[in-house]
């Protein structure tokens, strides 16, 4: 398979090596340096890209992929506010868009564990819930798209949540996701249930970005072929 990273920072170097471990060939790897080389490429050339960029570029990277005829999957998060406009477009040209906020298989799994929790939550009032998520100091956006999926799986099991808010006492309404940034964390989440007299908590830890590169070329490997927009419930057929 001829795959195209778009974004060539620690985490495409990952995904790099992740690829050619499984058999397949990089054909370019596009950074704010290179750029004009992605405008060379044709779709005859590229069977998937795979573009871990910058939050400021992710929507037009996508775009330009979709354009071009191009199966992307992305894991760029903090320019959310753009993505319908983007799985619009993938519909409008029989395009085929796959876009997930963490690509480890055990963190998918555990949005999961977090949906059912949260609908066993629910009825017990004596307890409040927040969202934590701690990250290298490189991360740029905060808080990060996993937090904010794990809130949202929250907020559509609860019958009394309906928003989240970022570092801030939340409301009785709204769900707090708390943000810290050290070192050279990888990737922390964690929900915690506290009552008066007990805390229920889950928590997933990412011992490092192996397995966010290997599900991003699983879901390249997937998508192949493929016209729609997907994401990770589609490849791993969570019902």
């Amino acid at each position: 398979m001829n795959i195209v990273l778009l974004g060539y920072g620690k985490m495409g170097k990952v995904i790099e090596k992740v690829a050619l471990s499984r058999g397949h060939n990089i054909i370019a790897r596009i950074d704010i340096d290179n750029r004009h080389e992605f405008d060379k490429l044709t779709a005859s050339e590229v069977d998937a890209v795979i573009e871990f960029s910058h939050p400021s570029s992710a929507f037009q990277n996508v775009k330009s992929c979709l354009e071009k005829g191009f199966p992307v999957v992305c894991g760029t998060t903090g320019w959310l506010e753009n993505k319908p406009m983007v799985e619009a477009m993938a519909n409008e040209k029989d395009g085929a868009f796959f876009w997930s906020s963490n690509y480890s298989i055990g963190v998918n799994l555990f949005f999961e564990l977090n949906k059912t929790l949260a609908r066993l939550m629910s009825p017990q009032k004596q307890y409040s819930v927040s969202t934590t998520e701690i990250h290298h100091t490189e991360k740029k956006d905060a808080p990060s798209g996993t937090a904010i999926t794990l809130a949202e799986g929250i907020i559509e099991n609860s019958v009394e949540k309906n928003k989240w808010v970022s570092n801030e006492i939340p409301q009785e309404n709204e769900v707090a996701i708390w943000s810290a940034r050290e070192g050279k964390v990888p990737g922390t989440h964690i929900i915690k249930y506290i009552s008066d007299i007990d805390q229920i908590e889950i928590s997933h830890v990412a011992h490092g970005r192996e397995g966010f590169a290997l599900g991003a070329v699983i879901a390249a490997e997937w998508i192949v072929g493929k016209k729609g927009v997907f994401g990770m419930k589609e490849l791993l057929s969570i019902v």
